[in-house]
Order: structure tokens, then C-alpha cells, then sequence
């Protein structure tokens, strides 16, 4: 049976939470989505707070995925803890709250979920993200779930796209965050992973990656751009959905999706 994985980009602002509870359940519907990751890592800016993060499971979210802002607001520390259904990068220190990878069921199948972050220009303080997903896959293998998707919360294409190759026909679904700008590059590799270097974001279309570009442009020039704020206006939700084979495990194809 053929199952529709909904991924979108990061929501960067509480415009962007009220657009995704505005238009999500009806995309889910016109699209026959089976299950819906999210990151939320900005919806406050930098980082996400409790209230965001429960309205946009209200809204349809099964998953949320967070980043390099995880721990932004400091009221999401206790909600890490006591929600599974919200996953921090796994390879960041095992001394933080929260978890980094979560199994969950779907209907008859089981469905992983694995968080990772970059290392290259974005958080040298991380573990290896590729060792970090071998022990991860590793612990699955006793009880294997039906598909695998892996959120790699990173800034460098070289990484994300070396490790879409890496875990080519071992997971079903590897997508990037992080850069706020969609690729063109939705494709099903090899050995049968989908794959994207990265989703694009959920905010604002007139903005410079979710603030407005006035303020960016002053920051460019040297200005005194001051506190980051979010840009107003109409908002989009960009993804991909992955359409993925429970009799393999594996992608059989991969549609960008630009929801305004």
C-alpha cells in the first residue's frame, strides 16, 4: 500500500502556526496525507514555546521537529521532556532534555521519526550526525518500523546531500531544514530514499527567510538592524510529500508542495 508523507519547512512566526491551522487539514484531505511532520523551530523567532507547539498539533501536525533553536524559549525544556511527539536533533549533547528520534503508529503501520543536525557551519559541538544515525537505525532493527524519515536540521548542501546518499536504502525518507529556501532537487535516490536538500519554510512570501527585507538589507549594509522581527503579510507553507511503499520501506516518488 502506497502511504503520503506530508513534510513542511520551518514555521517561522505566529503568523506562520495560524497559517498552517488555516489551510493544513484541508491539504491533508486534497492530498490523502497519512501523516505530517513539521518543524517548528521558529515559531517564535528563535525557538518554540508550548502554546505554539500544541497549535499546531490541533492544526495536524503528528510530528514536530526542532534545530539549532531548540531550546530559543526555555519554556519548551519541560515540554521536551513529557511530549514524544516533539523531537530535538539526537545528536545534540545526551545531557539536554527531550529525545531525537520517536516511533509512532499509523493506522496498521509504525512510522520513526529521527531528528539530526549539521555540523559543518552550524554546530560543531554535535555528534557525528552519520555515526548518530547508524546507532539510531541500529536500535530499530529489533522492531522494525515500516518507513524511516529523518528531518537533517543543517546549513551546508554538501552535508545534507552526503547524507541522503549515506542512508540511501536503509530509511525511506531523508528531507533538509534549516535554509529557509527550497531546492529543486526532490528526487528518489538510488536505492530508493527520497530525498530533498531542503523544504523551504512556512512564513511570511514578502520576507528575507521570515523577516522583513528591510531590516535584512539593513543588516547587509551595516546598519544597526536591531532585534529580528517578522515580516507581515500573506504566508506560504512549503514541503514535499514523500509517497512511500509499505511493502519495501522505500519512496516511489517525491512532489514539491508550495501551500498560499
Amino acid at each position: 500500500m502506497l502511504y503520503n508523507i506530508l513534510a513542511l519547512g520551518d514555521v517561522t512566526s505566529e503568523d506562520a502556526v495560524r497559517h498552517v491551522q488555516k489551510h493544513l487539514r484541508s491539504v491533508q484531505k486534497l492530498k490523502n496525507i497519512h501523516f505530517t511532520v513539521i518543524n517548528g523551530e521558529n515559531a517564535s523567532g528563535t525557538g518554540i514555546i508550548p502554546a505554539q507547539a500544541d497549535a499546531l498539533f490541533a492544526a495536524g501536525a503528528d510530528v514536530i521537529t526542532l534545530g539549532n533553536h531548540t531550546f530559543g524559549r526555555m519554556q519548551i525544556r519541560d515540554y521536551l521532556e513529557d511530549n514524544r511527539y516533539i523531537l530535538r536533533p539526537a545528536n545534540l549533547s545526551g545531557r539536554m532534555p527531550g529525545r531525537g528520534m520517536g516511533v509512532y503508529d499509523c493506522g496498521s503501520i509504525r512510522i520513526a521519526v529521527i531528528s539530526l543536525i549539521g555540523r559543518r557551519d552550524l554546530d560543531w559541538k554535535a555528534a557525528d550526525p552519520f555515526t548518530t544515525a547508524d546507532k539510531l537505525l541500529a536500535s530499530l532493527e529489533k522492531d522494525k518500523p515500516t518507513f524511516t524519515l529523518v528531518d537533517f536540521h543543517a546549513q551546508a548542501t554538501s552535508e545534507k546531500l552526503a547524507l541522503g546518499y549515506y542512508l540511501d536504502g536503509r530509511v525511506s525518507a531523508v528531507w533538509g531544514t534549516h535554509t529557509h529556501v527550497p531546492t529543486a532537487d526532490e528526487r528518489v535516490n538510488p536505492k530508493g530514499t527520497g530525498y530533498i536538500t531542503d523544504l523551504g519554510m512556512t512564513g511570511a512570501i514578502e520576507s528575507v527567510l521570515g523577516i522583513p527585507p528591510e531590516q535584512s538589507i539593513e543588516f547587509f549594509l551595516g546598519g544597526l538592524a536591531g532585534r529580528y522581527r517578522f515580516a507581515d503579510g500573506p504566508n506560504k507553507a512549503q514541503g514535499c510529500i514523500f509517497t512511500l511503499d509499505s511493502d519495501t520501506g522505500l519512496c516511489v516518488g517525491v512532489e514539491r508542495v508550495d501551500i498560499r
